[in-house]
C-alpha cells in the first residue's frame, strides 16, 4: 500500500490511515496492545488512540513498533517515517484555532480529504456552498457580540474551507437542503438573491448535486443536519459528523454509519430532483425579486 498516498488534505485522515495500517501490522503479527504499548513505553490505551488516529504520533515511537512488527525493509520504514512527518504538519486551519473550536479541527481535516461529501441542512445554505456576504450574515447572527476583526476571520475560514471544491480531484458534493432554507431571509435582499444565484451556478458543477426538499414533502429520519463523509482510500471508514452548540459528533461505528446511510438515501429519493431542483431555486429567485422590502 502507498501511505503516503493516502490523503491530499488533512492531517486527521493520515493519522488514521498510519494508525489503521499499524494495527494490521500488529494484529498481523499476533501482538496486544498492551505488549506493543510498553515497547513504546507507553499503555495499551496510547496504542488504540494512536491507531484510531486520535493523536499525534512521534517518529520514536513508530520505528520502535515497526522493529516490534519485523518491518526491516529500509524502503517500507521509510514510508511510514514520511507518513509520520506528514501527518504532524499543522493544517492551515491552526491558524485560526482561537476562533474554531478543537472539536471542529477533526472536521475540517477529514473534509480536506474526502471523496463524497453528503450533507442535509435544514435552515440554512450548506457552509461549502455560502457566498461570503451569506456566510458573512449567518456568522454575524450567530457572534452578535464579536468585533469586526473577527467575524472577517470567521468568514475567511468558511471561504477557506471552499476552496476544495475546485482543486484537482475535488470531492463529489451532495448537499440536501430544506425548502425553508431557500425563503428564510438571511441578511437583506441583495444577499438573498446572490446566494441563491450561486446554487445555480455551483449546481452545473459536475462534481456538485443539489437537492432541495420541498414543502410538501416530509423527511424521513432527519431532524438534525449532518454530514457524511466519505474517503477514497480503503483503510478510512465513512464517518457522519453531528454538530451541536457546544460541541460535535463523530460517528464511525458500522451500525450507526449505516443507518445515516440508509437515511441520506431517504433524503434523495424524497428531495425533488436536481433538475426539479433548480427549478425550486428559480421559483424561490422570481419570489424574492417579487418581494418588496
Amino acid at each position: 500500500m502507498a501511505i503516503a498516498d493516502a490523503a491530499e488534505g488533512g492531517s486527521t485522515a493520515q493519522r488514521m490511515v498510519l494508525g489503521s495500517e499499524l494495527r494490521r501490522l500488529r494484529e498481523a503479527n499476533g501482538i496486544s496492545r498492551g505488549d506493543a504499548g510498553k515497547k513504546i513505553r507507553g499503555s495499551e490505551s496510547k496504542i488504540s488512540r494512536m491507531e484510531l488516529g486520535r493523536v499525534a504520533l512521534k517518529v520514536i515511537d513508530v520505528e520502535d513498533l515497526l522493529t516490534l512488527y519485523d518491518v526491516t525493509e529500509e524502503d517500507q520504514r521509510a514510508e511510514f517515517i514520511k507518513m509520520v512527518e506528514e501527518s504532524n504538519q499543522p493544517g492551515w486551519w491552526v491558524r485560526f484555532g482561537d476562533l474554531v473550536p478543537k472539536w471542529f479541527h477533526n472536521y475540517v481535516g477529514l473534509e480536506e480529504s474526502a471523496a463524497r461529501i453528503q450533507t442535509f441542512e435544514m435552515q440554512f445554505i450548506p457552509g461549502l456552498l455560502q457566498t461570503e456576504a451569506y456566510a458573512r450574515a449567518v456568522i454575524a447572527r450567530a457572534h452578535p457580540d464579536a468585533p469586526q476583526e473577527e467575524i472577517n476571520r470567521r468568514v475567511n475560514v468558511r471561504m477557506r474551507r471552499q476552496r476544495l471544491l475546485s482543486r484537482p480531484r475535488a470531492p463529489r458534493v451532495w448537499a440536501v437542503l430544506d425548502e425553508g432554507a431557500l425563503k428564510r431571509r438571511v441578511g437583506n435582499k441583495d444577499i438573498m438573491k446572490e446566494q441563491l444565484e450561486n446554487l445555480q451556478v455551483m449546481s452545473q458543477q459536475p462534481t456538485i448535486a443539489i437537492q432541495v426538499v420541498p414543502f410538501d414533502r416530509a423527511t424521513t429520519g432527519a431532524e438534525v443536519p449532518f454530514s457524511l463523509l466519505r474517503f477514497a482510500h480503503p483503510e478510512l471508514a465513512d464517518i457522519v459528523y453531528i454538530e451541536y452548540p457546544t460541541g460535535a459528533l463523530y460517528l464511525d461505528k458500522p451500525a450507526e454509519v449505516e443507518m445515516y446511510v440508509k437515511v441520506t438515501h431517504r433524503l434523495t429519493a424524497e428531495a425533488a430532483t436536481p433538475e426539479e431542483s433548480r427549478e425550486i431555486i428559480k421559483k424561490a429567485q422570481l419570489e424574492l425579486d417579487q418581494d418588496d422590502d
